[in-house]
């Protein structure tokens, strides 16, 4: 990513001036709007969205050192400011706009003052809390609680994942499912308390999806769901935890969006990061999105040993994939640890291949002397010629944690590192402040195909517009030698459907590479995009029934569909093609689930393609300018 700093313009700053018990905030083009309610002292806010109620008043506040600022509150002015930039991005498109109203609010609680700061874009609202330090504050202070709520309608549909044990709130790696939002606070087995993202239906095409933004210093935001249909923050630490200096919140965030397209192509949780810092990121071209082969998921005779991921360097290779992912037990069964991996960057390196290194975070999560033994792993990573670090197991979103995540992009990319967390909670944006995270998991992904807990085809349709609208989104799709109850074309159409500029492949190159099976499917994993110019959420799409893409990379588009269900027979526009001819080589279901069909078809741009999908099948055409 070059010229990552291209801001165009922040405009309109304005004085600061008084607001009374309730003032209007509104996006640019008005379709989004907010009130902030000062009643009797106590705050609360209000959002629509096309003229429609979504948020009804909800509390706001945070308690710190056990004073509760929200009540009491009185005002000492606001002040308003359009913002409007551009940067570059990568993932579902090539460059993000970032536009909205931001309006600062100056607080007084409990002779403590403070700021409350919303963004208003036209696909959604944020909003945080700043306070600021004093020459008096005590050397730590503790966040006991937030008193941030979201009062959703009754009655709608929500998405949310599940999973039936501890492990939901610690990996995000739950199933995707629908409850009633009046239901929602009663659902799970484990209790009312949720993990962000979770997705509401409004009606008419229109999308809520509430979630946070920019956590850096602080602990990951869970979602209790209420009675009433409200959600309350909620954290790891039931006791609070510990700040100093200036407390800055992460955003607490309201996506609204007419239609699924821009609901996946949303830009508001990268726009709500601060921008790279040009010391840490003098020069980004050593960030290169691309493939990886790994050997973990198939875990053959020979696993894990140097010669058996030089055979997997070898194919990466042949494969044209820029990155080998070297997993869990090169430290304990290699006998002499950091001489054999840099033999093996070394020899990566002479094909042109680069090296991903597996590391647990609890090995290295220690704070002590500025994380200096973090620092001496990560400095002999560096020294064998590494590319980047894959860091498991945090199993956590407390601020801890967090600290930790933030700590491993700063050090690595120092030393110009890419970092792949897994065993994690959701990404908020991360990528924009440290582009040098290539990719994360906080997904249930075809991990779970290994462990015999197949993944269902409609948990993947689902993620399209769920987990995976927050990008790097590594579920290590592809898996031919164990679908599980999906096709082979479903396979393959998850590896185009899925957004992740690390993309790393579960299937032994091995069987990519010679199985006849697979001969008309390998041009397609040859020649597969990791980051996108363009993405387009087409007609028919429906949340857990049908995924219809077009995605575009360069001049060669790529229609991708993913069935949930049963088998689907429709016809799909192409009227996002420039006018011409043009050819599409498909890739579609054959009468068995590890079957496939190749067809070429030729048309004029805006003619409908005929897609066929059998029960939990795919699809996958390359578009290209007929000859």
């Amino acid at each position: 990513m070059k010229n990552i700093l291209s801001t165009i313009a922040i405009l309109c700053a304005y004085s600061i001036s008084t607001f009374g018990a309730e003032t209007l905030m509104s996006s640019p083009d008005t379709s989004v709007q907010a009130s902030l309610i000062l009643d009797q002292g106590n705050l609360s806010y209000s959002v629509s969205f096309l003229g429609k109620e979504t948020i009804a008043p909800s509390c706001l506040g945070v308690i710190v050192d056990k004073d509760t600022l929200g009540t009491h509150c009185t005002s000492r002015g606001y002040s308003q400011k359009e913002i409007y930039e551009k940067y570059p991005t990568r993932g579902f498109h090539t460059e993000a706009l970032n536009h909205c109203n931001e309006y600062t609010y100056e607080l007084t609680s409990r002779r403590i003052d403070f700021r409350l700061q919303f963004r208003l874009y036209n696909d959604g609202v944020a909003f945080r809390y700043v306070i600021p330090t004093k020459q008096d504050s005590p050397a730590q202070r503790i966040v006991h609680a937030e008193l941030s709520s979201f009062h959703v309608p009754g009655g709608i549909p929500v998405w949310f994942f599940e999973r039936p044990n501890d492990w939901k709130l610690k990996t995000y790696a739950g199933k995707w499912g629908k409850t009633v939002s009046d239901s929602l606070y009663c659902i799970s087995p484990t209790g009312p308390v949720q993990g962000p993202i979770l997705l509401y239906e409004l009606g008419n095409e229109r999308y809520m999806a509430i979630t946070e933004a920019a956590l850096y210093n602080y602990s990951g935001m869970r979602l209790k769901a209420q009675k009433d249909c409200s959600l309350q923050v909620n954290f790891t630490e039931t006791e609070g935890f510990g700040l100093t200096g200036t407390i800055t919140t992460p955003w607490r965030v309201i996506i609204l969006t007419q239609g699924l397209n821009d609901l996946v192509n949303t830009d508001m949780i990268t726009n709500l990061n601060p921008a790279p810092d040009p010391k840490l990121f003098q020069s980004t071209d050593w960030i290169k999105p691309g493939r990886s082969v790994w050997s973990w998921w198939s875990e053959a005779k020979g696993y894990m040993t140097p010669r058996y991921e030089k055979k997997f360097i070898d194919m990466a290779a042949e494969l044209g994939f820029e990155y080998t992912t070297i997993d869990e037990g090169w430290e304990t069964q290699w006998s002499d640890k950091w001489k054999q991996l840099r033999e093996i960057c070394e020899y990566a390196a002479a094909k042109k291949v680069k090296v991903f290194v597996w590391k647990h975070s609890e090995t290295i999560n220690n704070p002590d002397n500025d994380y200096a033994v973090m620092r001496n792993f990560i400095d002999s990573v560096a020294t064998c010629g590494a590319a980047g670090l894959k860091i498991d197991f945090m199993n956590s979103e407390s601020k801890r944690t967090i600290d930790f995540d933030t700590k491993t992009l700063q050090l690595c990319a120092e030393r110009q590192l890419l970092v792949n967390f897994h065993g994690c909670q959701k990404p908020t944006g991360e990528s924009r402040t440290y582009p040098n995270e290539i990719t994360r998991e906080g997904v249930r992904g075809l991990e779970l195909n290994k462990l015999m807990r197949h993944i269902p085809a409609n948990h993947n349709v689902a993620l399209i517009f769920t987990r995976g609208i927050l990008n790097n989104n590594d579920y290590t799709p592809v898996g031919f030698s164990n679908p599980g109850n999906t096709t082979w074309t479903h396979q393959l159409a998850t590896a185009y459907a899925f957004t992740s500029p690390l993309i790393t492949i579960a299937e032994h190159p091995h069987m990519l590479l010679h199985d006849k099976r697979l001969k008309t499917i390998l041009p397609f994993l040859k020649e597969l995009p990791s980051t996108w110019d363009e993405t387009l959420v087409l007609p028919g799409s429906d949340i857990d029934k049908t995924a219809l893409l077009a995605r575009r990379k360069g001049q060669t588009w790529y229609l991708i569909a993913l069935n949930g269900s049963q088998p689907l027979q429709l016809p799909v526009k192409t009227d996002f093609l420039l006018p011409g001819k043009w050819e599409a080589t498909i890739i579609a279901d054959g009468d068995q689930p590890d079957k496939t069909v190749q067809l070429i078809r030729h048309f004029d741009s805006g003619m409908p393609l005929d897609i066929n999908m059998a029960a939990h099948g795919g699809f996958v055409a390359k578009i290209t300018p007929a000859p």
